[in-house]
């Protein structure tokens, strides 16, 4: 494919998500019933599409209208390139641009670049005051890629050398001693022998970091009440093999895919229906908004309603307050979210607090994009 032609398959596929389809799954059904195009062009076309998703108002705004065809417009604008180099209507290239076309779109006036829906946008001044707008900024960009070192089965210092080997350029990075941030070579991580066998797992730095705040040491029995993927479960194995691991999550199939991720890592995993007994620390992933990440998935902050939004702080607090009842005295509860707003994060830590006095709050930390990583919140409490 040309890369006119990878433009005007970004404009069908931005067309069917703007009618209401998952990206997910538009952009699957396009690959299957394309099989001409490549490895490089299926991935070329992906990041045009989440490019438009991570910059929905503002394509529409220097594009001038809300097509598909006008945000790609205007994303091509947004990048300094002249759309008329592309739009020429020759061989499988999108139509030349109107003079209506040629005309419309404007500039973005103040507030309209943080591309979010504007109660978000509210939210997110709120929360974060003058880092408000940096943070918006960073999250319409595409995210670094992230590796933790399995440090059961390497030192970051060899996975880099490893990995260097394979074609994979990366780099340690400070928020975290397990990981590593992948230069070039990005593409080739899911073929390589460093991550089949373990030795590396893809993993946010600043989820890593998270993982790092929690006070675990040899001969804990460790709760993860919300595991999803195991992604922390596993990082916290990799990062102290000797203690006793447990996962849960309301959702089992969430965690369909660890057995085989723990076998992977070398790492020993319990999956629990039903957690019982007391645990010396216990880590409560909760569900969230996701706006820390949404640079990865950046269709969640357009399908966020404040309704949900509300839904998920009431769970939060819920989820909270149940995994409270399985730490044991003198044991830790973790709470986390990957959010940058004060609502899903200091506000909870604080309600909980107030509601249990017993508790000792230990320390909070929020991670912002700034920092390297995606956005993440952790606060821990000891209990009396």
């Amino acid at each position: 494919m040309t890369p006119a032609a990878r433009i005007q398959a970004a404009i069908e596929i931005v067309d069917r998500i703007r009618a209401g389809q998952p990206a997910e799954k538009v952009l699957t059904n396009w690959a299957r019933a394309s099989r001409f195009a490549g490895a490089k062009d299926r991935a070329a076309v992906r990041d045009h599409v989440f490019d438009v998703l991570r910059k929905w108002n503002s394509t529409a705004i220097l594009g001038g209208g809300e097509t598909g065809r006008a945000r790609l417009i205007g994303l091509l604008r947004d990048a300094d390139v002249d759309p008329a180099t592309l739009f020429t209507g020759q061989g499988h290239s999108p139509q030349p641009l109107t003079p209506q076309e040629q005309s419309a779109g404007r500039a973005l006036r103040d507030g309209e670049g943080f591309d979010m829906p504007d109660w978000l946008a509210d939210k997110l001044t709120a929360s974060l005051a003058e880092a408000a707008a940096p943070t918006a900024q960073a999250l319409r960009r595409r995210a670094p890629v992230f590796l933790r070192v399995n440090l059961i089965k390497s030192t970051r210092e060899a996975a880099i050398q490893t990995l260097m080997a394979e074609g994979i350029e990366s780099r340690a990075h400070e928020l975290s001693p397990s990981a590593l941030e992948v230069v070039e070579g990005t593409r080739k991580i899911a073929h390589s022998a460093a991550f089949k066998t373990g030795l590396v797992e893809l993993q946010d730095a600043a989820s890593q970091a998270v993982v790092d705040a929690l006070p675990l040491t040899p001969g804990m029995r460790v709760l993860d009440y919300c595991a999803g993927g195991g992604g922390k479960t596993l990082a916290m194995a990799g990062r102290i093999p000797d203690a006793s691991y447990l996962a849960h999550d309301a959702n089992a199939d969430r965690m369909k895919d660890l057995p085989a991720r723990a076998k992977r890592a070398g790492a020993r995993v319990e999956i629990v229906k039903h957690p019982k007994g007391k645990f010396d620390l216990v880590l409560c992933d909760v569900p969230c908004s996701g706006s820390g990440s949404w640079r990865r998935a950046p269709e969640g902050k357009w399908r966020l309603t404040e309704t949900g939004f509300e839904d998920l702080i009431t769970l939060q607090a819920k989820i909270l307050r149940q995994a409270s009842d399985l730490v044991a005295p003198g044991g830790t509860l973790a709470y986390a979210t990957c959010s940058v707003f004060e609502q899903e994060n200091s506000a909870q830590a604080q309600a909980f607090s107030q509601a249990y006095p017993a508790w000792r709050f230990l320390a909070q930390r929020q991670f912002l994009p700034a920092d390297g990583g995606d956005g993440f919140y952790v606060a821990l409490w000891e209990r009396g």
